[in-house]
């Protein structure tokens, strides 16, 4: 089933919407648990009268449950996956109300939960709900064999060998279920009338088709794993033979295996490239920042410069002009005043010289700061590509050992092969 769930308030629109027998052909209460009312809106309004009692807003918990448009699914379904979905969700015990509805010819439910905790007085948190709602209904479709939509499944219903980086990394940290490998032999199976047809529906799904060291039909995964087809579909090896025909010409589990480990290469190396230029625009905004923060403090600093100069030169001719000439000069110098005045002068000159120097320290001083800040920034994002590429490389090095089954050593020379370091 489907499963799409929501935290909110407005108790009596709720229970309109649910009772509404206006816009669906059935409606039905299927259970009420843990309410005083024996009507729906009289039990959300009972919740809503609770959660009055604490700072909670969004004092309700409300799910539908969508089954596939081909399959019309019992109250007992309806109720193990309201059983499952609060286990799952820690919504253990909350009194809660199931509504089924039945509309165009399909069947549909929904859950109503109390989030009040009344032993403790306090909404319960639901962390990550959505996530671990998406796995449930995953499960729940593997669980009663439907199709599992594009959304659910681990592959998309696609190969492996067609992920881009986001999906592939995804599909290392999921896993696959062993359900869901059966359903994708069985739909390739039903696919096909030929060997042929048979080999091309597997590799959509990212499996390959081979030849078994004993004559027999085996496919290999991405990951080099060996799967039997009678086994995976089902079938006895007579009625695969008699579809599929002799397994002679195809090629050998050693042989595909290399062919894999041939189409790895080339995406890793896709990835690999999509890693550098991705990280290469992440730099770009702070390569034009530290561009632009330099030639300003460039422009800053030969400011400073030009009017230290321009004022160096004024203080010089006016401790200059302080210097009598002829013979007043002469007079001040006979008498010891000139003498006076040429100290004063070196003494002020030695001031003013202490004064840019430290307005020049004081700007560099700034400036450094406003380096700093950049340079902390930088790091962070030099940080974080390096984590990402330890990430990779590490991905990399588990996928080339499956296929080649070689040493660490020889792993990490096949990654600089692909053109790819840390």
């Amino acid at each position: 089933m489907i499963l799409k769930g929501s935290q909110r308030a407005g108790a009596a629109n709720l229970s309109d919407h649910l009772m509404n027998e206006r816009d669906n052909d059935h409606v039905t209460l299927l259970e009420l648990r843990g309410f005083i009312s024996d009507n729906l809106g009289g039990a959300l309004s009972e919740a809503h009268a609770i959660s009055k009692a604490t700072r909670c807003k969004q004092f309700m918990f409300s799910l539908s449950l969508n089954p596939p448009k081909d399959h019309i699914a019992s109250e007992a379904d309806f109720i193990d996956a309201a059983d499952r979905a609060e286990k799952t969700l820690g919504l253990d015990g909350q009194p809660r109300a199931i509504v089924v509805h039945e509309k165009e010819g399909r069947r549909h439910a929904h859950v109503v939960w109390s989030r009040i905790d009344v032993d403790e007085m306090k909404a319960i948190n639901l962390p990550h709900f959505k996530n671990k709602l998406r796995d449930l209904s995953r499960d729940l479709f593997l669980d009663h064999g439907w199709v599992l939509p594009d959304g659910l499944a681990t592959y998309g219903n696609k190969s492996p060998l067609n992920f881009t980086l986001a999906e592939w990394q995804q599909a290392k940290r999921q896993g696959i279920d062993p359900r869901e490998i059966k359903q994708a032999f069985q739909q390739a199976w039903e696919r096909c009338d030929s060997q042929l047809g048979f080999r091309h529906a597997l590799e959509d799904r990212g499996y390959f088709l081979a030849r078994g060291d004993r004559r027999g039909f085996v496919a290999l995964d991405v990951d080099g794993k060996i799967y039997s087809i009678p086994r995976w579909t089902g079938f006895k090896a007579k009625e695969v033979s008699k579809k599929l025909g002799s397994p002679e010409k195809l090629p050998s589990v050693s042989e595909t295996q290399s062919s894999i480990r041939s189409k790895i290469s080339g995406q890793m190396r896709s990835y690999i490239s999509q890693i550098k230029d991705r990280q290469d625009r992440d730099w770009e905004p702070l390569r034009v920042e530290h561009k632009t923060l330099k030639q300003d403090h460039r422009n800053e600093r030969q400011k400073l410069e030009d009017g230290q100069e321009i004022r160096w030169v004024d203080e010089t001719k006016a401790r200059s002009d302080k210097l009598n000439s002829g013979l007043r000069g002469l007079f001040d110098r006979l008498t010891g005043k000139a003498k006076d005045i040429r100290s004063k002068n070196q003494l002020d000159a030695r001031e003013c010289a202490i004064r840019d120097q430290k307005q020049r320290d004081f700007m560099v001083t700034e400036q450094m700061k406003e380096r700093r800040e950049l340079q902390l920034r930088v790091e962070k994002l030099r940080h974080e590509h390096k984590q990402e590429r330890i990430l990779v490389a590490q991905s990399i090095k588990q996928s080339i050992s499956i296929h080649q089954k070689i040493a660490p050593q020889r792993s990490n020379s096949y990654q600089r092969d692909l053109g790819f370091s840390l």
